[in-house]
């Protein structure tokens, strides 16, 4: 079977989201190729290069998302008349409050896409006089959300430059016999962006859209702050347009598998069918936790001792979400009742100057509630508090980093998939977490969960778990089995290798085989070709040779490919005469 992987900032690129988790799913997927159409999110991130690919990705397609110049095309007075008609169908659906307006942002947005495939010339239109009049016209029109009636020129100026940077997937070359047209499924590895491409196949091609999120990207859009646009219509109506693509994606995607029921309830809420809903859990790499596990008990395997019974730990990136400052706060209780507690705290390089910026705030904040012992804050195990970045040559690694301690704590305020948590539960530790996103899908009893923003709450918690160490050893033990039941790569692979299959015989793709003359082979595709084993066969054409360039074939693929074993040559067919291509049993 070959796959076409959709992804925006992330895997091939070396740094970017979602990157580990497409490399796990392709390489468990041996038996399948992959063509990868990656959408990069910054010119740095295309400076760090790509990750080491696997042999069964067959082709890397790239466009950046930061940038875009126009193609030099202008439209004539057709073609500008079918873009302020589509535009305007699109404008309508983002400026207006009615839930019914889904067909005119359908119209449009195809009806651009078309446009865009055969004359170009659309970043220019975008960028256009007329994209900005349509704009207006629809915020001042009667039904326009309430938000819409105030914006003025630079806020409609901020809106066309946002929806034309939102809309530069549809003018990418990918859309051909050639590229997505090739391919047998569209697997989107994030909603967005990274979907409009697999939109785009199915509308032109009629391959099918298969669809992850871990990450709900319209939720991470709602949640993110956009600094350059502080105006309140700028805001609503970027909103709109990523809700209105949203739903269109769920209500063309064949499948969609959210990574948990958080994810899930966020789809339903934006339009998702529950019956085409599937949880796949993400996959974690059980390997590199197994050890600390072992050792969880006692001593590990070479007789080093246990990590102190006395320690809590934290580990992910900082940043506000997180809420370092209730930990800070509710360590400082657990220290009133437990005076030999200690908290670590480590964390990822902070990414941007907002997390620099509140990493110091954290480092004060500890400076300030201990003050008695913060003259030696540099030195780990000098002060209760010790701040470690991942990555840091005296810093721990990953699996030591949850080995440093007996209690993992998850203070969250804002949380999707908790992968912390599940790192710490294949870890075999005892936890307390908030009550925030995917954490009690997760820990699903085999941890201590209090409301977020309650430091009390935590700070209990987490003092019943240090002084009851057999409650910690059960809840670690219990944690670590659900964690290798529901959470590994093994479990993420299989499901996905099914689901695959799935629709491949759900959904597949047609496409004409024609002789040398333009015309539809009859037979040209047996019902021997769908079947598993040595008597498939790659359809042939006529003596009179393949069809012109002006009409390029997509050469099938033996049914071999499609049941997910590896690629290989096809046994070669018999001679095939009067046009009609057939398997030995038809010939015969």
């Amino acid at each position: 079977m070959r796959i076409g992987l959709l992804t925006k900032s992330g895997y091939p690129y070396a740094a970017g989201e979602g990157r580990v988790w497409c490399d796990r799913l392709v390489r468990g997927l041996a038996g399948h190729e992959f063509d990868v159409y990656a959408l990069s999110g910054s010119a740095r991130q295309e400076e760090l290069g790509w990750v080491e690919l696997p042999p069964q990705v067959r082709r890397v397609r790239t466009a950046p998302t930061w940038s875009a110049e126009d193609d030099g095309r202008s439209h004539g007075r057709r073609e500008r008349r079918r873009f302020a008609e589509h535009y305007g169908d699109l404008a309508a659906a983002v400026c207006g409050a009615d839930e019914d307006l889904a067909d005119r942002f359908r119209s449009g947005l195809y009806g651009l896409a078309e446009l865009a495939r055969e004359h170009g010339g659309l970043t220019g239109a975008l960028r256009s006089e007329t994209a900005v009049r349509a704009l207006e016209a629809h915020c001042r029109a009667p039904g326009a959300r309430r938000s819409a009636h105030a914006a003025r020129v630079p806020d409609l100026l901020a809106v066309a430059a946002r929806l034309e940077r939102a809309l530069r997937p549809l003018s990418l070359d990918w859309y051909d016999e050639e590229s997505l047209g090739a391919v047998d499924l569209c697997h989107a590895a994030s909603g967005g962006a990274a979907a409009l491409p697999g939109l785009l196949a199915k509308r032109f091609f009629g391959v099918p859209l298969l669809l992850t999120e871990y990450g709900v990207r319209l939720r991470a859009h709602y949640l993110t702050p956009d600094a350059a646009a502080p105006s309140p219509p700028v805001r609503a109506l970027i909103a709109a347009f990523h809700g209105r693509l949203a739903t269109e994606i769920y209500h063309q995607a064949a499948l969609i598998t959210p990574g948990n029921s958080h994810a899930r309830r966020w789809q339903v809420r934006c339009g998702a069918d529950p019956a085409r809903l599937r949880t796949v859990y993400p996959g974690m790499d059980n390997a590199r936790f197994a050890a600390v596990a072992e050792a969880r008990s006692g001593t590990a395997d070479d007789g080093e001792a246990a990590p102190e019974a006395n320690t809590l730990v934290w580990v992910g990136r900082v940043e506000p979400a997180k809420d370092l400052i209730a930990l800070l706060h509710a360590f400082a209780e657990v220290r009133g009742k437990e005076p030999t507690a200690r908290l670590r705290v480590i964390g990822a390089p902070a990414a941007d100057p907002e997390s620099a910026a509140y990493l110091a705030h954290c480092r004060s904040l500890a400076a300030h509630l201990f003050p008695d012992e913060a003259a030696d804050a540099h030195a780990v195990g000098e002060n209760p508090v010790s701040f470690e970045e991942i990555g840091d040559p005296e810093a721990p690694d990953l699996a030591d980093a949850y080995a440093g301690g007996s209690v993992v704590v998850l203070p969250s305020v804002v949380e999707g998939f908790p992968v912390s948590l599940v790192e710490a539960m294949l870890c075999g530790r005892a936890t307390v977490s908030t009550d925030v996103g995917a954490v009690v899908e997760v820990i699903g009893g085999t941890g201590l969960v209090v409301p977020p923003r309650n430091p009390r709450a935590l700070a209990e918690a987490c003092v019943s778990l240090l002084r009851d160490p057999e409650r910690r050893a059960r809840l670690g033990a219990a944690a670590l089995a659900r964690a290798r039941e529901l959470f590994t790569v093994e479990q993420n692979t299989a499901a996905f290798r099914g689901i695959y299959l799935e629709l491949m015989s759900r959904c597949p793709v047609r496409r004409d085989i024609c002789d040398g003359a333009g015309d539809p082979l009859l037979f040209a595709h047996p019902a021997e070709v769908h079947v598993p084993g040595p008597w498939a066969v790659r359809p042939q054409t006529t003596e009179a040779g393949p069809p012109p360039a002006a009409a390029p074939v997509p050469e099938p693929r033996p049914a071999g490919t499609a049941s997910g074993r590896a690629p290989g040559p096809a046994p070669e067919a018999p001679p095939v005469s009067a046009g009609v291509t057939s398997s030995p049993e038809v010939s015969s």
